[in-house]
Order: C-alpha cells, then sequence, then structure tokens
C-alpha cells in the first residue's frame, strides 16, 4: 500500500529551503509521490512549475503537478501537458479550480470533467481527481456534487484524491455511493493534519469540511495551546486513518502544508 503527500509552491527562497527541509525529512518515509498545487486561476502556475522541475531533478521522488482549467485556453493546456510529458511526468491532478475574485469566465473548460477528457485524449497521463465527501461549498445538492464526481470518472480519471474530512461516515458514504452507481477507481484519503486549530477551522469554512463539535470543543478548550492541539490532532488523525484502512481504503494523501513533523507522526503511528 503506497501513500503520498502534497506541498504548495513556496514564494521566495526561504520558502524554499523549508521545502527542502520538509522533503528531506519526508523522503525517508518512502512516500509514492509528492502532488504539487495550482493556484486559483492558474496564479502560481510558474512556480508550480518550478517545484514540479526541482523535485523531478533533486529528489528521489516523483512529482505529480496539479492543473487547474480556470482561465484557460485549450492551446494553453496542450502546451503545458506537451511540456510535463517531455519531462516525464506520468500522472497529473485535474481540478476545476475556483474562480479567482472579479474572475466571471472559467475560460475553455467550463468543468473538470471536460479538462479529464481532453487530457486523456491527449494522453500519456494516469489522471486523479478531487472529490468532497461532505459535498463542495458551491454544490447546488449533494446529489449534483456526485453527479459530477461520477462525470470525471467517466470521462478518464484513474482515481479519486478526496478533501480532507474529520468524519469517517462521510468518506464511507462517498465510496458507497459512487460503487452504487459503477464507480470502481481507487478513492484516497485525503488526510489534513491539525497542527493549529484557528488555521484548520479557516480552511474548512472555505472548503466545507465539517468541524464535529467533540473536536471543536476539545480544541477550544486548550486556548492557545498549540501544542496540546497538536497531540490531540496526531491522535485523532492516527485513529481515523486506522480506521479506513481497515476498511479498506487504499491508501492515504497528505496535505503537508510544507511542514513534515505531524505527517511523519501519523505515517509512523499506522506503522506505514
Amino acid at each position: 500500500m503506497a501513500h503520498s503527500v502534497e506541498f504548495f509552491p513556496p514564494k521566495n527562497a526561504a520558502g524554499e529551503e523549508r521545502l527542502r527541509e520538509t522533503i528531506a525529512a519526508l523522503l525517508p518515509l518512502g512516500p509514492e509521490y509528492a502532488s504539487v498545487t495550482f493556484g486559483a486561476g492558474g496564479s502560481t502556475r510558474e512556480r508550480t512549475f518550478a517545484t514540479v522541475d526541482m523535485i523531478r531533478k533533486d529528489y528521489d521522488l516523483e512529482a505529480v503537478p496539479h492543473l487547474s482549467c480556470i482561465g484557460s485556453t485549450e492551446s494553453g493546456i496542450r502546451e503545458i501537458l506537451e511540456d510535463y510529458r517531455a519531462q516525464g511526468i506520468q500522472r497529473i491532478v485535474a481540478l476545476r479550480g475556483d474562480l479567482p475574485e472579479g474572475m466571471s469566465n472559467p475560460g475553455h473548460f467550463e468543468y473538470a470533467a471536460d479538462l479529464v477528457g481532453f487530457i486523456r485524449q491527449f494522453g500519456g497521463f494516469k489522471i486523479y481527481v478531487a472529490g468532497y465527501p461532505e459535498v463542495h461549498p458551491k454544490a447546488v445538492s449533494a446529489e449534483e456534487d456526485l453527479q459530477h464526481l461520477v462525470e470525471k470518472v467517466q470521462s478518464g480519471a484513474d482515481a479519486v484524491i478526496t478533501q480532507y474530512f474529520y468524519n469517517p461516515d462521510a468518506y464511507l458514504q462517498l465510496r458507497d455511493d459512487l460503487q452504487r452507481r459503477g464507480v470502481e477507481v481507487p478513492i484516497v484519503v485525503g488526510v489534513m493534519p491539525i497542527t493549529n486549530f484557528e488555521q484548520i477551522s479557516r480552511f474548512s469554512a472555505m472548503c466545507g469540511a465539517e468541524l464535529p463539535q467533540y473536536l471543536r470543543r476539545r480544541m477550544e478548550a486548550y486556548g492557545e495551546d498549540l501544542q496540546s492541539q497538536y497531540q490531540l490532532g496526531i491522535e485523532l488523525l492516527s485513529r481515523q486513518c486506522e480506521t479506513l484502512l481497515a476498511q479498506g481504503a487504499p491508501s492515504l494523501h497528505f496535505y503537508t502544508l510544507n511542514q513534515s513533523e505531524a505527517t511523519t507522526a501519523i505515517w509512523q503511528n499506522l506503522g506505514l
């Protein structure tokens, strides 16, 4: 069973140094690959390319770029794919992405399924897509959101990586709903370690991830004691991952936020 990690492109030299330290710390765990995010509307496009290139050249670790279709053109996406294929990139995380403030036209590819179909026709890549166990925050309904995910798989996706969540039943329900609709691709568990609850609360408000009341109450009781928040977060996520792996989840994908400590602690707790 192989597991993976995610990084975001650093903004400056200091950020790159921190990322390099993180990669060096995580490499002994043996991650299968590292995905690299792509900002809204392609806002980190050049930094994504540079980070993918750095990982590919400097480390024994496969780099898997995110690719968003927001604000893109067909020729632009084809150019990126040609460049990645020339570099030997073998996998891509294909996303619609969020419309940046002030942008009303998503571009040539309106939905992620359109991008997935284009990449599949282009050929040469294993394609991952995003899934939301607790429903995308901008979806009209849970059923519509599920149908969009089915369409992404039907368009050619090889696997789904979920948004993070802290309710294991949400993942199991998504997996079962997809299976009932004939979707048999792996549903990889997205894992977001909790190192700062205030930060996670902000992230969760934006992406629609539920923070269970027991978790919120426990974390808030710690106040500004970040070490206690960290320890509870490690305990909670280790238990959640152990439960889901026992229930047949194929693998874990850690959203590291370019830090190694929490991912390493959970990874080692699970004996991966």
